[in-house]
């Protein structure tokens, strides 16, 4: 805006929100923002639509593969929009897998690593917790009226809005659900920093986090039915904590649900935290390092450029 915003914090409060700490609080409320709306699809999908008589039941939704695009489609609008919120400030990781993944290829600095995913994990929480305070007659109501396992009277149907667990065809198994983590945060990370690579096809016009958020459809369409594709610790770890607090117990930590699955929280976690280093090391191996010598070869003589093209290897 061209208009002078004076703020609301006192001018001798104000430098430190300069530093670190306004980049965390900025952290803090995008991944917020991409909770809110990310799980308030689910819950919206899940809960609000049945009980409130727009699905042909009380416990009925999910019929289509229709019902997947919708969350699919609101995940990606939810990441694009907390990425819109905090990107001026902090740049936006609101993914602890994304700020390992910088610290490690991408000169963020450690000192900021545990800040910021402390930041993340609580604005995750927060998200979380606002989601079932709109949410939570529905989701009580729906639990009522479904039937089969619970656990404290709650249903895995509507800790579905919040965590994530693996499908019923891994029979309780950890790698494929592992594996399935460490794929979809590579390609999330590989996309994320192909978008802000500037030696590459950068996005311009500050449509990244629009970009950002189709990224993010395109891995919940193409490898989200594994396991929830939470491709990020603070967005699967933060809601399930919330969870355990709000009374889903072992469901939501450890993540056990008998007969199906046990002891699941730590996969969304480090699967991410591998996947996101590995999306990085992917990328620079087969992109990053040839742009890297094309743009060192545009910078030699013509001469030079000439003799190291038809010997490549001579550096």
């Amino acid at each position: 805006m061209a208009v002078e915003i004076p703020p609301l914090v006192k001018p001798s409060r104000l430098r430190r929100r300069g530093g670190l700490f306004g980049e965390c609080l900025a952290e803090f409320l995008g991944t917020c923002v991409l909770i809110s709306f990310g799980c308030g699809v689910v819950a919206v999908a899940v809960a609000a639509l049945p009980g409130s008589g727009r699905t042909a039941g009380p416990t009925t939704f999910f019929l289509g593969a229709g019902d997947w695009l919708l969350v699919a489609w609101g995940w990606a609008l939810a990441v694009t929009f907390g990425v819109y919120v905090a990107g001026g400030v902090s740049g936006a990781h609101l993914n602890p897998a994304v700020t390992l993944a910088f610290a490690v290829r991408r000169g963020f600095p450690w000192l900021k690593v545990v800040p910021f995913m402390v930041s993340q994990l609580a604005g995750a929480f927060a998200g979380a917790a606002l989601v079932y305070a709109v949410y939570h007659d529905a989701i009580n109501t729906f639990d009522r009226a479904m039937t089969g396992p619970k656990t404290n009277g709650h249903t895995l149907a509507t800790f579905s809005i919040f965590g994530t667990f693996p499908a019923p065809y891994f029979h309780g198994g950890t790698w494929g659900p592992l594996v399935d983590q460490i794929v979809g945060t590579a390609f999330l990370v590989m996309f994320i920093v192909a978008l802000v690579d500037l030696r590459n096809t950068a996005v311009k016009a500050n449509l990244g986090p629009l970009v950002v958020g189709f990224a993010v459809a395109a891995i919940g369409m193409s490898y989200g039915a594994n396991a929830g594709y939470a491709i990020n610790p603070a967005r699967d770890f933060g809601p399930r904590l919330f969870t355990w607090l709000a009374g889903w117990q072992e469901l939501a930590l450890p993540g056990t649900l008998a007969g199906t699955f046990s002891n699941y929280f730590w996969i969304p976690i480090v699967g991410p935290f591998i996947g996101g280093v590995v999306g990085v090391l992917v990328y620079d191996l087969f992109i990053g390092d040839v742009l890297h010598a094309r743009a060192r070869l545009a910078e030699l003589p013509e001469a030079d450029r000439t003799r190291a093209e038809a010997d490549p290897d001579e550096e």
